[in-house]
């Protein structure tokens, strides 16, 4: 009899141990994070920079002005100084109208021959104008400091004009290659590198002149 009374009394102690072990084994048991199939395995940090970018406004003339220096055949190499105007057809083509001046040098001949004159001093001021077509070749972007990009383009341009020198007028064929760099909306940076062509016998032979030139200058676009 009282063997009953003490199975009685056991059956709720072992229930009661072990249902104690099977909480403690749920302690002890890690659980494994829920993803969700929208959230991202890796979040990167990026720091993104800002960058600036000039676009060319949307007006279409632009005029400016440019200094350099001008080699004219058998006059030397001088200080060139002029103008331009320039209207864009579109964002390939434009046009262009451009005056230069420059003063030029002695010949060789006159330095060596001790005062004889090929040109009088009141005439040794060249001076050209002339209207071309100019090609956007390479458009592209140029970054000259860091946070700050510049649109560009890379140009081919040629023309014809006119070339006064030593009191006699040259049809002038003109034609060459250029960069330009929008600073700003309506301010621009060109360099140009231009080689003007004509006939003259100035020195006796009818020979084919080639004057070089390479400018830089400033221009705006309104």
């Amino acid at each position: 009899m009282a063997s009953r009374h003490w199975i009685f009394l056991l059956k709720p102690v072992c229930a009661l141990v072990l249902f104690s072990l099977l909480q403690g084994c749920s302690l002890l048991r890690t659980e494994e994070p829920v993803y969700s199939e929208t959230d991202p395995v890796i979040v990167p940090e990026l720091d993104r920079r800002i960058i600036t970018e000039a676009d060319i406004d949307s007006e279409d003339f632009e005029v400016g002005t440019f200094v350099g220096v001008m080699s004219v055949e058998d006059f030397g190499t001088n200080l060139v100084y002029g103008a331009r105007a320039a209207y864009h057809v579109s964002e390939d083509l434009f046009t262009e109208v451009a005056i230069g001046r420059t003063k030029t040098d002695e010949t060789s001949f006159e330095k060596l021959s001790g005062g004889a004159q090929v040109v009088a001093n009141d005439d040794r001021t060249l001076t050209y104008y002339n209207i071309s077509i100019g090609w956007n070749i390479l458009p592209g972007e140029v970054f000259l400091w860091r946070g700050h990009s510049f649109n560009s383009a890379l140009y081919i341009i040629g023309g014809v004009g006119n070339t006064d020198f030593a009191d006699d007028n040259h049809f002038t064929i003109n034609f060459g290659v250029g960069y330009r760099i929008l600073l700003t909306d309506s301010i621009a940076l060109r360099i140009d590198m231009r080689d003007h062509t004509y006939n003259s016998d100035l020195l006796g032979d009818d020979e084919r002149k080639h004057n070089l030139e390479a400018h830089a200058g400033l221009s705006v676009f309104f």
